[in-house]
């Protein structure tokens, strides 16, 4: 078909100045009767195109469409050629057309539903198998105190359903952390997810929208296979479903303050709390909220066969203690690290210092709040136990508590050796309450040996501060008083009635 401005200089040409089909056809180069043809239509309005039946192929185009669907959600080294289709129609659905039928129909749609796929980026909020996500926050009870902690909201705007997780921070780990544990929670990823521009994920936002973003966020993506979207800065509207079901969390779930003794347990009764939220009517399809999300379930990417580590590695030089410094927080290594460069592994919830062989030396729970440092004290005590003099110039006295650097320094160097040998032994997740309080109880006549401290800690911990008086079987002689001389012996040996 021509252009609509071709059409209308035919029109014009034959209908107005009387030219002929045969000269306005070689002025534009096409056959007089094309001419003719638009000269002489009385009609354009488009028709519809007719589809022909096809009595061979309209009764597979649906499994067809299955196996499409269910392939482009998986790699495609693990996708069904047309040729494999075309087998298991013949052996499973009694299949009686070509071969040649079955590869041109299947290469037409998936290039339709890729392009499909592709298109339904624009308009996000409602393609079934996409979501949105955002962090919000909530008051806890945590320890007696009332404090605020981020949670992380992924909702899915065609079912408008949800889930949600606690996390301590906002960070890139705990983010990734989240998301992960959603994917496999569900059994997919959506297809498509729209984030705001969340420093987690992004580094920097350029001039013209092109974003820098996190490393550990992009292979994230890369490992689950999802396309990402970001929303333009200061246009948080352009999410606005997750918005909406942040605040719907908070003011459902989250209010009045959840106390919380253990994250990880609290976050799982919150898969439930969820699901069960499905069992109302779409705010505007009037059908069941859980029977939509079976619909997102459908459009969902395979999970791959492998999680993801969320975690990010970062290398840190340790200072003249063996300590390094991560997200201004301070992590104990070993005292042979000192004033070396240190590989660090970091995920939400802990921070683990590598060897040279990125094998785990010294694990630490991750710091959030107003604690800033983590001491973990065994490689520190394994090294000065057998080296006890080292101790009195690695500076490591400045990081034992101060009643035992100052017990440390009066001790001769046998008498190190077997302290150190104690807190090796005694010391529990490096808390060294009982054993200050041990030491104190030990030290009140004078500098107590190592025995002593180790039997008034073993006294402290099993609270033995009161002894029984022993009742005796048969009567004790009465004690005379302290008298000159060898007489008083004698009362011993007195009867009682005398």
């Amino acid at each position: 078909m021509l252009a609509v401005a071709q059409i209308d200089y035919i029109r014009h040409e034959v209908n107005q100045k009387g030219e002929t089909y045969a000269s306005v056809g070689r002025k534009m180069g096409i056959d007089p009767r094309t001419v003719s043809k638009y000269a002489n239509q009385e009609e354009f309005n488009k028709k519809e195109k007719q589809k022909r039946k096809s009595p061979v192929m309209d009764p597979v185009k649906p499994i067809l469409d299955k196996w499409i669907k269910e392939d482009l959600k998986k790699k495609k080294k693990y996708q069904r050629t047309a040729k494999r289709m075309f087998e298991q129609l013949e052996k499973f659905h009694s299949f009686k057309g070509s071969y040649r039928t079955v590869r041109d129909y299947v290469s037409r749609r998936k290039k339709e539903l890729t392009v499909t796929t592709v298109d339904a980026a624009l308009p996000l909020e409602a393609i079934p198998g996409t979501a949105q996500v955002d962090f919000g926050t909530a008051p806890f009870k945590y320890q007696s105190e009332v404090i605020d902690l981020p949670y992380l909201v992924m909702s899915f705007p065609y079912s408008n359903t949800f889930y949600f997780q606690v996390f301590p921070s906002e960070n890139t780990e705990c983010l990734l952390e989240g998301l992960q544990r959603m994917f496999h929670h569900m059994g997919g990823v959506p297809k498509i997810i729209r984030f705001d521009n969340l420093s987690p994920a992004v580094k920097k936002i350029h001039s013209k929208g092109e974003r820098d973003l996190t490393d550990t966020f992009e292979r994230f993506v890369l490992h689950y296979g999802f396309k990402y979207e970001f929303c333009n800065p200061r246009k948080g509207n352009e999410k606005g479903h997750v918005e909406a079901m942040v605040k719907y969390v908070r003011n459902n779930f989250l209010l009045p303050e959840n106390t919380i003794l253990d994250l990880d347990q609290f976050n799982k009764t919150l898969w439930k709390q969820a699901e069960e939220d499905r069992d109302r009517p779409h705010y505007e399809k009037n059908i069941l909220q859980s029977k939509l999300y079976k619909v997102d379930q459908e459009n969902w990417l395979m999970l791959p066969e492998k999680e993801f580590h969320c975690a990010r590695y970062q290398d840190v030089r340790a200072d003249k203690y063996g300590m390094v410094t991560v997200d201004k927080k301070q992590y104990s290594t070993s005292p042979r690290f000192a004033k070396q460069l240190v590989r660090v592994c970091i995920t939400y919830n802990t921070v683990n210092i590598l060897n040279d062989r990125n094998e785990v030396v010294v694990k630490h729970s991750r710091l959030y709040g107003i604690k800033r440092k983590s001491m973990i004290w065994q490689p520190y005590l394994d090294l000065l136990s057998k080296r006890p003099r080292a101790i009195k110039y690695s500076s490591i006295y400045n990081q034992f508590p101060t009643i035992w650097s100052d017990y440390l320094n009066d001790c001769t160097e046998e008498e190190q050796k077997k302290a150190l040998r104690l807190l090796g032994e005694l010391l529990k997740n490096d808390d060294f309450s009982l054993l200050n309080e041990a030491l104190q109880t030990a030290s009140v006549h004078g500098h107590p040996s190592v025995d002593q401290i180790k039997h008034c800690f073993y006294t402290i911990l099993n609270q033995n501060t009161s002894h029984t008086t022993i009742q005796p079987k048969v009567p004790l002689p009465r004690v005379p008083e302290i008298t000159r001389g060898l007489s008083h012996y004698d009362t011993f040996f007195q009867k009682e009635d005398q």
